[in-house]
């Protein structure tokens, strides 16, 4: 039998020190919570008998709104579980509520859909593929917000973990993307700030290695020898000119044109935060730029000769599928060529960022500054390579020992 009470539920004071009024249906020993939108202190709640105490000043007319509302969940829940053998408290639940509980997927799909009118090509493909994980996991039905409890995302870790073989910074990526689409629900008044179980769930990280190299390694990757005019040496070049450049990420290097570039500086909006960034070029860049200057070049053109200059790049998937077919290409590259000269480490075009900050860092450029420079919205971002900085500072001072 289910037993309905109404309950104060402590355990979510908000900031004034009130918490929610709530009916609570448990069945099985499982719980269910309706909140009935009332907020009072904990001091003026009598858990014995679930009533207002007279200190509050509307404890008549919130007793007897408890009283009504006790008293259409109770003949609800009686009702039910008479007509029905096996009824489940959030059946009960919904039949109080008076309405269908809020789908999450169809909530989702609403999300994704969003993401894609507005061209978020790369985030739209790792939400699909996340909510893809999602419904293998519940079997193909429905989704409901107030399923998605603590013990559920507890659950569907574990799930992820042991089933799916995910690492911890997987997991954590997929909880994150719940997380936006939860609060999302919630900033449009679609589910009640209530419902969202990451008030008491902990996303964990693992710290990853940042790949960079040192002004050394920098020097045998400019040294090594390439056939002239090859895709090794473009890319070759493009790794060395992030690096000198601000540590464009190669989506950038790829969208690059002429234009973007004012004699002595490039200017360009990120192609991944939309951010505009300005880096003034020192000579070795410049060099490189002359390299691949043609005479008949236009300001439309790209700087470096992978995409193609006649070819249409309006729409986004197009772009998305262009530039990751070149950076798969030229992330190879870098790998052979590492190997070639004799770098252990797993050089990626990516790594030419990193090695742009810290070799900045440890020049003495301002942090600030070198956050600036990559387009960082958050210095905390940039706080990552001083860390890295300092780590290889104490290491050097061992020689003392």
């Amino acid at each position: 039998m289910a037993t309905v009470k109404i309950i104060l539920r402590t355990s979510k004071i908000n900031a004034a020190g009130e918490a929610p009024l709530c009916i609570r249906i448990t069945k099985n020993r499982k719980a269910k919570f309706i909140f009935l939108n009332y907020r009072i202190s904990p001091d003026c709640w009598d858990s014995k008998q679930s009533k207002v105490k007279k200190s509050h000043k509307n404890y008549q007319r919130l007793n007897s709104f408890i009283a009504t509302k006790y008293a259409e969940a109770q003949g609800i829940a009686v009702d039910m579980e008479t007509a029905e053998k096996r009824v489940l408290p959030e059946s009960i639940k919904e039949q109080i509520q008076g309405k269908a509980p809020d789908s999450f997927f169809k909530y989702a799909e609403r999300y994704r859909e969003r993401l894609e009118s507005s061209n978020k090509i790369g985030t739209l493909r790792k939400v699909k593929s996340i909510l893809l994980k999602m419904k293998k996991y519940t079997g193909g039905q429905d989704l409901l917000f107030d399923h998605i409890t603590v013990t559920w995302l507890r659950e569907y870790e574990n799930y992820l973990r042991t089933e799916l073989g995910n690492k911890t910074n997987t997991v954590s990526s997929n909880f994150r993307t719940l997380r936006v689409i939860i609060n999302l629900a919630i900033n449009e008044e679609v589910i009640s700030d209530e419902l969202n179980p990451f008030k008491r769930f902990r996303l964990t990280t693992e710290k990853v290695k940042k790949d960079y190299l040192t002004e050394d390694e920098l020097m045998m990757l400019e040294s090594a020898s390439l056939q002239a005019g090859s895709k090794k040496e473009l890319h070759r070049d493009m790794y060395i000119f992030s690096a000198c450049a601000g540590g464009l990420r190669i989506s950038d290097l790829l969208l690059l044109k002429w234009e973007n570039f004012d004699g002595e500086r490039i200017v360009k909006q990120t192609r991944k935060t939309g951010s505009i960034v300005s880096v003034k070029l020192p000579k070795k860049a410049l060099d490189i730029l002359c390299k691949y200057r043609k005479v008949d070049t236009l300001p439309e053109h790209f700087i470096f000769p992978i995409l193609d200059n006649d070819e249409d790049y309006s729409d986004p998937r197009h772009e998305f599928n262009c530039i990751s077919s070149a950076t798969a290409y030229a992330n190879d590259d870098m790998k052979e060529i590492a190997q070639k000269v004799g770098i252990e480490k797993r050089v990626s075009m990516h790594t030419a960022r990193h090695t742009f900050a810290t070799q900045a860092l440890s020049k003495g450029v301002r942090i600030e500054y070198v956050s600036k420079l990559l387009g960082h919205a958050n210095i905390a971002t940039t706080q990552v390579y001083a860390k890295i900085i300092n780590a290889e500072l104490d290491k050097a001072m061992e020689v003392f020992n």
